[in-house]
């Protein structure tokens, strides 16, 4: 799809936290136009460190939760954590009905939110179009 929209994509990998400041500096002497944060745990615990270099960048970004979002991030494209966790909740009672988890279909996750934080949004200099808007979940004030 990044080809059809004449779109570069550069990875960018760390292997130590203490790489996150360079990384976003050579992000920044390569021009990168906007970020993508990868669904991993391990940068849960470095999440306000990644939001303020990207801030400081002035880099937009796009992260796999929706807490990075109303914790200062632009946007996020995610699981909605509340039904996935009520389909849990249907396993959980199956099993304790006798059903035998090894019987029990693997499910993908079905519902997803796109929130958008407009004090992100600003602080980077950024407008979102009003069609982009009207197509988030939650848009954070």
């Amino acid at each position: 799809m990044a080809q059809a929209l004449r779109i570069n994509i550069q990875p960018f990998e760390i292997f130590e936290f203490e790489q996150l400041d360079s990384m976003f500096s050579n992000m920044n002497q390569q021009h990168v136009q906007a970020l993508l944060v990868q669904n991993q745990d391990v940068f849960g615990s470095r999440r306000q460190q990644i939001l303020e270099l990207a801030a400081k960048g002035r880099l937009p970004g796009m992260y796999p939760w929706g807490n990075w979002t109303a914790t200062g991030g632009l946007s996020s494209y995610a699981v909605n954590d509340p039904d996935l966790y009520r389909r849990a909740a249907t396993y959980v009672d199956k099993i304790l009905k006798g059903t035998k988890p090894a019987d029990l279909p693997i499910e993908q996750p079905m519902k997803f939110e796109f929130i958008i934080n407009l004090k992100a949004a600003k602080q980077i200099g950024l407008t979102i179009p009003p069609n982009v808007l009207a197509r988030a979940d939650k848009v954070i004030k």
